[in-house]
């Protein structure tokens, strides 16, 4: 797989072509991601058995000529940079408390390729936000309830002949979600068991013929509704 995952791999693409002459030396990329990755699993600091709160925000510090490099990106690194917290935190079961930031500084006291992070937990508006992960996508439950099947009409549609048209639902109150076979042919499984309707937990694995979905509840920033 190399040095990124699938979803860092957009960093080394802009690594390549217009900005390979720009990163001969100093500080990579692919190294403030790393970075970045580090601070939220040393500073993630477990609430309760379900919740464990990592910094959201975050001031990633170089010397002038990295930083002066690095500001040639962009809006591009930055948005790449937030990319990897959400997809590390989403892997880790980290939650934040309010909105990502990511911002570079220089800093005159560091040597060029070094990298230096600093982050604060920074409560705001958030929105917990229920989602299913199937097949690499997520698709966000925008309502208060959302039909998955094999038909053209369902919320979220699997391609899979062992699904029914509409096979079974989420519903979602606000803070709580249920699973609810809609009298599929073939039945609908929690995490391994066979359920005509059932409370939903995060990472609980929803299975479908041979589609696995994975519930999960993630932070959006207040009055932001995309998935």
């Amino acid at each position: 797989m190399g040095i990124l995952d699938n979803i860092e791999r957009g960093l080394e693409r802009a690594v390549n072509g217009a900005f390979a002459k720009t990163f001969r030396s100093g500080v990579q990329p692919v190294e403030i991601a790393a970075a970045l990755k580090r601070e939220l699993d040393v500073n993630a600091v477990i609430v309760d058995r379900d919740r464990v709160l990592a910094p959201n925000r975050f001031t990633v510090r170089m010397s002038p000529a990295d930083a002066a490099r690095m500001d040639k990106m962009g809006a591009t690194l930055i948005d790449e940079l937030l990319e990897v917290l959400q997809k590390h935190a989403t892997r880790q079961g980290y939650q934040f408390p309010g909105g990502l930031e990511v911002e570079i500084a220089a800093d005159s006291s560091l040597p060029a390729g070094v990298v230096e992070i600093d982050s604060v937990t920074v409560r705001g508006r958030v929105r917990w936000q229920p989602v299913l992960d199937v097949d690499g996508r997520r698709h966000a439950l925008t309502g208060n309830r959302a039909v998955i099947g094999r038909g053209s009409d369902a919320d979220v549609t699997i391609d899979d002949p062992g699904a029914s048209r509409r096979h079974a639902e989420v519903v979602w109150d606000g803070s709580r979600g249920v699973l609810r076979d809609l009298g599929s042919t073939n039945g609908t499984s929690l995490d391994g068991r066979k359920v005509g309707q059932a409370a939903l937990e995060p990472d609980s694995r929803i299975t479908i013929g041979n589609t696995t979905l994975t519930f999960r509840v993630v932070p959006r920033p207040g009055g932001d509704p995309r998935g």
